[in-house]
């Protein structure tokens, strides 16, 4: 994607136009979501809050906390919580949390860094937590690669290495939604 995401005044504008299902992306995120009993809920990736509205819906109850590496779209973020400025290369807010969500964020990591961070949410979750990740991916086919984006700054993986890396931070990981090179993926940690 690119960099316009950092102006939170046509961030939503924009990522409607590069991705024509973006609302149905941060639909079948929250949906992911269900069936648990979030209370404690981390965001990777805030922007402007328009995930963590969709999450919120669906737990009404729960205390939001959430990163974002701009100052910027976190000011223009209309949502409860506990926001912070933070790459999600630096250490996480200390959990635990009941789930971990992040929208179109971790894609901007290199290989090991997603590994990395896959690891270390699995060490913020609580026991029978949940992680989901809905973001762009290298699709099999390479006319399903319609996403824009911007070479070094966007850094997707195939979905399958990346299924194998949320098995190694001791996930079980299930592919919720896709379409050509968008994924969300459903992350249980075992209870």
């Amino acid at each position: 994607m690119t960099q316009f995401h950092f102006d939170p005044s046509t961030y939503l504008e924009n990522m409607r136009a590069d991705i024509p299902v973006f609302d149905e992306l941060q639909a079948e995120t929250a949906r992911a979501t269900e069936g648990i009993a979030a209370e404690d809920i981390l965001e990777l990736g805030v922007g402007t809050g328009v995930t963590a509205k969709r999450v919120l819906a669906v737990h009404p109850r729960a205390q939001l906390v959430g990163i974002d590496e701009s100052e910027a779209m976190l000011a223009e973020a209309d949502v409860a919580g506990d926001l912070r400025v933070s790459r999600l290369e630096d250490p996480l807010p200390e959990g635990p949390f009941d789930l971990v969500v992040s929208c179109l964020a971790i894609h901007h990591l290199d290989a090991e860094g997603k590994r990395d961070l896959f690891r270390r949410i699995a060490e913020v979750l609580k026991p029978g937590g949940r992680f989901v990740l809905a973001d762009v991916v290298v699709p099999e086919r390479e006319e399903d690669a319609v996403t824009p984006t911007t070479p070094g700054f966007d850094r997707p993986d195939p979905l399958d290495p990346q299924l194998e890396w949320l098995r190694e931070a001791g996930f079980a990981p299930d592919t919720t939604w896709t379409w050509k090179d968008l994924a969300v993926v459903r992350s249980d940690l075992p209870g």
